[in-house]
């Protein structure tokens, strides 16, 4: 991949730098744009033609699991390959992927193991882009700009969530799945070919002459965690919080069918509440830019968040439940942009493709698992004790991470 690099470098201090950043994010946004949409049509696929429990969890574990598999090793290829067209490649490969399967479709095969095993490519493909996103970021922004610019990624990915939904559910109920598909098609499309033309230069890792096997090169970056107390810790706290926010993540649909009703504009409200939420939170981060130490910014949000999560809990009635689901959606970027920030500006250039994916992972499997644990507990014990609970945990850990002495070496900028 190194070979197709033609690409002048990029000096980050001007207005021509601006553009590249500005080009980036609306390629990426314009990417995961479609990739929601489809994402969306195929959960609700799945639910109305089958209202299976056993097939919902199929199709998260395809969703889910080849993520987790690839995680290690995109993190090791986004460090020694150009992270541009590793992006491209990876969008390539979702967007080849969905155009097999609509062509299928269309054919009158839809079976639904094809949509499970299509739904595993593209967690492969996202499993293998996101690392080289993050890493990428870096290259294109100043180091004092990377709160601003983290902050507006995570608001336009929370509004994306927010239009998603609502047009995957009216294309659903206009045109049979596989027109969706299409939409993935062409918005990839687009994204590959606005990302082609934007000179991103090589980072110096990818240049050299590789001798290193790749398992060695993932053992780096895992001795590179393990030997860094701040980075250890970081992840320590990132997984807990990860684990302890599964029943807000996943159970709430079920908690509001239990205790408000079933109706589809509860459930819809619950979702535009929760990423409205994570959109002002991002753009009150672009604005502010958080606390001097990250680490302090990255407490408030988790104190916050995990006090959001139990009054979940608590909540007497369906509206003061919409406010504190609000609530926790705005808390979450005070905890997600720092944390990608601070690897950004205290990690290594040329090793944070790795750091990144290990981070990925850690998100990736503590979900599941937590699912895993939660999700039986939650036909035994109320959701909202559940709630309760891991609020509270939460709530500790943020109070935990501006007390721990690890985090105090957090580099001055």
């Amino acid at each position: 991949m190194t070979a197709l690099n033609n690409d002048p470098p990029i000096n980050r201090n001007n207005s021509h730098s601006l553009r590249q950043i500005i080009l980036f994010l609306t390629s990426q946004t314009i990417s995961l744009f479609g990739s929601s949409i489809v994402a969306y049509a195929i959960i609700w696929y799945v639910t109305l033609t089958t209202a299976s429990g056993f097939m919902m969890t199929i199709s998260t574990l395809c969703s889910f699991l080849p993520q987790i598999l690839v995680s290690l090793f995109a993190g090791v290829w986004a460090d020694r390959y150009h992270r541009k067209y590793l992006i491209i490649l990876a969008d390539a490969l979702i967007s080849l992927a969905t155009l097999v399967l609509a062509i299928l479709f269309f054919m009158g095969y839809q079976e639904l193991w094809l949509l499970f095993l299509v739904s595993g490519i593209r967690s492969f493909g996202a499993g293998i882009q996101a690392p080289a996103v993050n890493a990428l970021i870096p290259q294109l922004v100043p180091e004092n700009k990377l709160m601003k610019i983290n902050g507006i990624n995570g608001s336009i990915q929370s509004l994306t969530f927010i239009v998603a939904p609502a047009i995957s559910g009216g294309l659903l109920t206009v045109f049979p799945l596989e027109y969706t598909f299409l939409i993935d098609i062409i918005t990839a499309m687009i994204a590959v070919g606005i990302l082609f033309f934007i000179p991103i230069p090589i980072h110096s890792k990818a240049l050299e002459k590789r001798v290193a096997s790749v398992l060695s090169d993932l053992k780096e970056g895992l001795n590179f965690i393990h030997h860094d107390r701040f980075i250890k810790t970081l992840f320590i706290y990132y997984a807990l919080i990860m684990f302890f926010i599964t029943p807000a993540a996943f159970l709430t649909p079920l908690l509001i069918t239990r205790l408000y009703g079933g109706e589809i504009w509860r459930l819809t409200l619950n979702e535009v509440f929760f990423s409205g939420g994570t959109m002002f939170g991002g753009i009150i981060i672009t604005i502010w830019g958080g606390y001097n130490r990250r680490i302090k910014t990255i407490s408030v949000g988790s104190f916050v968040f995990g006090l959001a999560i139990a009054a979940m809990g608590l909540a007497p009635n369906f509206i003061l439940y919409l406010l504190f689901i609000f609530a926790s959606g705005l808390a979450i970027p005070f905890f997600s942009v720092p944390t990608t920030v601070l690897l950004q500006e205290q990690v290594d250039a040329d090793i944070q493709g790795r750091i990144f994916s290990i981070l990925q992972l850690i998100g990736t499997t503590a979900l599941p698992l937590g699912m895993l644990i939660f999700g039986p507990m939650a036909d035994y014990i109320p959701i909202e004790f559940l709630l309760i609970i891991t609020g509270i945990l939460t709530t500790l850990c943020g109070f935990s991470i501006i007390k721990n002495k690890s985090l105090a070496t957090e580099k001055n900028r």
